[in-house]
């Protein structure tokens, strides 16, 4: 499993990095880019305010 980036509903605000627990989150220039160290705990998801975060399967 993985988290996954709707790059067309992320404004980019930097919600999900600032509560990553792992520091997995990393806002790039015009993305959010994903690390290795996601233990899928899902607090990103729950917090986007767009909802551009999802756990694929």
């Amino acid at each position: 499993m993985a988290v996954i980036v709707d790059r067309f509903k992320c404004g980019y605000c930097g919600a999900c990095v600032s509560v990553c627990p792992t520091g997995a989150l990393e806002l790039m220039e015009t993305w959010i880019e994903v690390d290795d160290s996601c233990n899928n705990c899902r607090i990103c998801v729950k917090i986007c305010p767009v909802g551009a975060l999802e756990v694929s399967k």
